[in-house]
Parts: C-alpha cells; sequence; structure tokens
C-alpha cells in the first residue's frame, strides 16, 4: 500500500491531523486503529435503555482558544452547558473547585470574598519551597481542607501519597475567591448536540481518509510505504520498551441503569473519603438527554489497564526524556497527543496541538 501519510490512532489529535491533510492538502491519508471505533477516549455510544454515555468517562468540551472552538464547531453544533461538580464531605454535597460557597457550606459560614481570602491565608502552610502536590494544596488551603478534600481523593486517583506526585496534579484545581460554582470558567462551553463520536465522524467524512479497525499498526506498517508516519500512540510502546515500560493510571468503569428520572444533585459527585470509586458521573445531565432512566458511572482507579492518566513523577518524567531524545532522531515521525508525549491533555489543547503541528507539516510541502 502506498499512503504519503499514515497516522496511527483515530482519537482527536488523529482525526484532527488527518481531516486538515485530506481537507487542506487534498491528499489521502490512513489511519490504523487498535480499538473497534474512532474517537479515541471521547467515544460515545447508547447503551440498551437508549441512553448516551461516555465510555470512558466524563468528556465536557471548554476553552478559551476560539481558533479550537470554531474549528470543531464545523463538524458540530454545541449544547449550552456550564459543568457543575459537587464532592461528598462529612455527610454534605459541597461545591468545587473550592469557591466561598464551598468554604461557607464546609464550615458553616457566613463569610463574604473577602473574608474567604483571609480565611484560607489564615489555614495556609508556610512552605518554604513547593515540590509536590501535597506542598500545592497546603500552602494553598492548609492542613484540614488538604485532608478533606484533597488527600484520600488523590491517594484513591493515583494509588500513591500526594507527597510523592509533581505538582502539576493538584495546581490544575482552581480555587476561587467568588461564589462562581461552574467548575471550569472558560470562555466556549459545551457539548456536542448529537454526542463525540458523530463529530468525529463527520471529522473523518472525506473520502481522502481511510480507516482501519481492530488493526495493530506494528502488524501492517512493514507493508506501506509512506512519506510521514503521525503517531499518537504510546511511545514506549513504539520503541518496544526499550527503556522500560512508562506507568500509567487506568480507571475501571462501571456502569449502572437506575429506574428513576434522576440520581444525583449534579452531573458528577467527588467521593473523596467515602467509597472506593472517586467519583460518579450521571450522563443525562451531561447531555440534556429526556429518558425514563438514567445512567451512572462509577470510577474506579486501578494500575492495570488500558492508558489513562501519564504518571507525574520526577522519576516517570526522566524515563519519559530518554525516550523523548529517541523521538527527536526520526526523520519520517511526528509524535502528538497525550501517550506519544506522555502528558495530560484537555481536548483543546489536544486539538490545538494537533492544528499546529499540520501547520508545521503543511509549511513543509
Amino acid at each position: 500500500m502506498n499512503f504519503k501519510y499514515v497516522i496511527v490512532g483515530a482519537g482527536l489529535a488523529g482525526l484532527t491531523v488527518a481531516e486538515r491533510i485530506a481537507n487542506v492538502l487534498g491528499e489521502k491519508v490512513l489511519i490504523i486503529e487498535k480499538r473497534n471505533h474512532i474517537g479515541g477516549n471521547i467515544y460515545d455510544s447508547y447503551n440498551e435503555e437508549g441512553i448516551l454515555i461516555h465510555n470512558y468517562g466524563p468528556h465536557i468540551f471548554h476553552t478559551n482558544d476560539k481558533g479550537v472552538y470554531d474549528y470543531l464547531s464545523k463538524f458540530t453544533k454545541w449544547n449550552d452547558f456550564w459543568h457543575r461538580v459537587l464532592t461528598y464531605v462529612d455527610g454534605n454535597l459541597i461545591p468545587m473547585p473550592i469557591t466561598v460557597e464551598t468554604i461557607n457550606k464546609l464550615y458553616n459560614l457566613n463569610l463574604d470574598c473577602s473574608e474567604v481570602e483571609e480565611y484560607l491565608k489564615k489555614q495556609a502552610v508556610d512552605i518554604k519551597e513547593i515540590k509536590t502536590s501535597k506542598d500545592v494544596a497546603l500552602s494553598k488551603v492548609g492542613k484540614d481542607i488538604y485532608e478533606k478534600i484533597f488527600e484520600t481523593y488523590t491517594k484513591k486517583q493515583w494509588g500513591i501519597d500526594p507527597s510523592e506526585l509533581d505538582t502539576s496534579v493538584i495546581s490544575r484545581i482552581p480555587i476561587r475567591l467568588n461564589r462562581d460554582t461552574r467548575y471550569f470558567n472558560d470562555k466556549y462551553q459545551g457539548m456536542p448536540t448529537h454526542g463525540y463520536t458523530k463529530m468525529c465522524e463527520r471529522m473523518a467524512a472525506n473520502k481522502n481518509i481511510k480507516i482501519m479497525l481492530n488493526t495493530d499498526y506494528k502488524e501492517v506498517i512493514g507493508d506501506i510505504n509512506y512519506d510521514t508516519l503521525i503517531y499518537t500512540g504510546a511511545t514506549d510502546e513504539f520503541y518496544d520498551y526499550k527503556h522500560g515500560k512508562l506507568s500509567y493510571r487506568s480507571v475501571n468503569f462501571v456502569f449502572e441503569t437506575h429506574d428513576k428520572e434522576q440520581y444525583q444533585e449534579a452531573p458528577v459527585v467527588n467521593y473523596p473519603n467515602d467509597y472506593d470509586y472517586t467519583r460518579i458521573t450521571e450522563y443525562k445531565q451531561l447531555t440534556g438527554q429526556q429518558n425514563g432512566k438514567t445512567t451512572i458511572g462509577k470510577e474506579f482507579p486501578c494500575a492495570e489497564g488500558e492508558p489513562y492518566y501519564p504518571f507525574p513523577t520526577k522519576e516517570c518524567k526522566a524515563q519519559f526524556a530518554l525516550y523523548e531524545e529517541e523521538a527527536k532522531k526520526e526523520t519520517k515521525v511526528v509524535f502528538i497527543g497525550r501517550l506519544a508525549e506522555y502528558r495530560y491533555y484537555n481536548m483543546d489543547a489536544v486539538v490545538r496541538r494537533a492544528l499546529d503541528a499540520f501547520d508545521t507539516l503543511y509549511q513543509g510541502k
């Protein structure tokens, strides 16, 4: 087979580059995907009850990047959706991220915005050098909030103590000195009107895009002549684990359908201290779908399984740096995406990375 461009992985990164190659360059492109569907982890599907679920956990689109928003808007309309999360602490449901409302409900107070700022300053632990996620949390909210909200949740999520994790883990969680209980405050937020899979299908609709599902690229790549390989899979796998296997955290998703209109008060409820699962998502509250029944998804973090979250420790970063050095030597391979770059990406950042990678390819033509 002859293809100028071959893409490994039909997730958001691979589809974005493929769409650009097909529609801007007018070239044929082959996508090789090991799963039985396109869309990667944003794949959604209808279950037996006709309820649209996110098979790999909740994905909420949000961005301040107008270019990314405009790009994806060519393939979907959006339902307005402002994500809200509650956290179950001490028998109460409190808003997350931490806001004025969170502090007031957690401690039965009635502080205003300026008073909460002072309150948190008094709770904060003076840490001279911020090195870990535990340091970040203690320096921002103090020992009690750290223990109630962050410590056990993080241990469940990662399987190790926050003191062993890079600062990036907890730094992603915003703390707001106002009453805005939305989980994200980006300018553009929403859910694809007909789901993520439909959006992905439209991205891949050009006849120049050929897709092979249920295929390990290593089994076929030797029979393909190509100029450029865009690789979105795991980089350690690409190099046959020559520097060892990179560590990932996985999640076991357990779905339940209940014979009721609504299961919980918010689309997502976190459980930092109770139960083995970290959170429950109620999918109808994400999609706005009407159905007499409702489906929830419980998330049980685990060590083995599909690689979801790159492990944020210094040791893992150092190990990946060895693979990065290998990748720099490649002349026909472009590594992009969450697995290939061993980093956590929000959806908008994945699309931006893919668009920029395509621009680099395009400029080279």
